[in-house]
């Protein structure tokens, strides 16, 4: 079921273009993720749906109910979303357990029970209660603010890149313990951020803005089928590949790949992803089957490197170099002779 549309949402400050003409459908429960590079007017729009901006044009509905759009505007505060910021934007005067109750009412029978359940819920221990922001860690601020904004049963969640100030490890951490409360409390939500693999990794479906456009908007499984050149490469490692398109296979460096059937025949552009790649190393003196290479540099990176290899081309005076990604202890060496296999589908770009 459609949770919240956003039909034709358009924003400009002055002759730039923040948003123009944004379609998007999200269903209840779900968890969507909006990424893009800097500018490309990702917080605009959700400050649109927070209430805190108000589009040029364009109407967004939430849970039936038009918030914006027919010289109709419902004021942030009484849209019923939650939102947390980078800076989890704590009251530094308040404890813990009033910045979780602060939006609760002040005399209810229920509320230090309901405090309490929160605080159980996003992993933060009892003796906390007491504490000020201060006094605590950054993961455990964005615990509180989390908290804070679950109190008040909010039909939709926004999250302004609430983990990008975290070390990386507690990051990941705090990502998942994050999704799961969310899922477990079924709220929907809508995560802003920069980080490719955080979307992937938080979201049911991803939406990639670029230049104030939507590019690409659907399940997170576009990370295997992106539109277009900008949007592989922005969506993680890519190996774009010039080949000649027929009977649905792919001739290029790499041999003959397969592609999905039916597409246009000719010239085009194909992605794989770095983990469809195998190498298997040459025995010395003998010339592997099939694509081959010889190991260029090697990116230690403990149990994932990155193998630049080369592939001299006889019909090119200049050689290929792929950046494959190789798992494990069994990494070649700089001069290695390597054999290549792909293994799934190479996807054709469209632009």
């Amino acid at each position: 079921m459609t949770f919240l549309t956003l039909d034709a949402i358009s924003k400009s400050y002055g002759p730039t273009v923040a948003l123009d003409a944004i379609d998007m459908s999200i269903e209840a429960g779900g968890r969507t993720a909006i990424v893009g590079p800097s500018g490309s007017g990702k917080t605009t729009l959700l400050r649109i749906i927070a209430g805190f901006e108000t589009p040029d044009s364009g109407s967004l509905v939430l849970d039936g109910k038009t918030l914006a759009g027919d010289d109709l505007v419902v004021p942030a505060h009484r849209r019923g979303i939650g939102i947390v910021s980078q800076d989890g934007a704590l009251f530094p005067h308040l404890t813990v357990a009033d910045n979780i109750g602060f939006g609760l009412a002040k005399h209810a029978a229920d509320r230090d029970q309901r405090i309490a359940a929160l605080m159980e819920m996003v992993e933060l221990d009892g003796f906390m209660a007491t504490r000020r922001p201060h006094q605590l860690s950054g993961g455990q601020q964005q615990r509180v603010a989390l908290a804070r904004a679950l109190a008040l049963k909010p039909r939709l969640m926004l999250l302004d890149e609430p983990f990008s100030a975290l070390d990386t490890g507690l990051r990941d951490t705090l990502r998942r313990s994050v999704a799961r409360v969310l899922r477990a409390s079924g709220t929907t939500a809508i995560l802003v951020t920069h980080d490719q693999a955080e979307a992937l990794s938080f979201a049911d479906q991803v939406a990639v803005l670029r230049q104030g456009r939507l590019v690409q908007f659907g399940p997170r499984a576009l990370y295997g089928k992106p539109r277009d050149r900008e949007t592989a490469t922005f969506l993680g490692e890519a190996i774009l590949l010039d080949a000649d398109i027929a009977s649905g296979r792919a001739q290029c460096a790499l041999g003959s790949l397969v592609v999905e059937a039916g597409l246009k025949t000719g010239q085009a552009t194909v992605m794989l992803r770095p983990e469809q790649i195998r190498l298997t190393t040459a025995a010395a003196g003998t010339q592997p089957e099939g694509p081959f290479g010889r190991v260029d540099d090697v990116e230690f990176g403990g149990g994932n490197c990155m193998v630049l290899v080369r592939i001299d081309r006889s019909d090119r005076a200049m050689p290929d170099f792929l950046s494959i990604k190789c798992v494990g202890a069994d990494i070649p060496e700089p001069g290695d002779l390597v054999g290549i296999s792909v293994h799934g589908m190479a996807h054709v770009l469209s632009d």
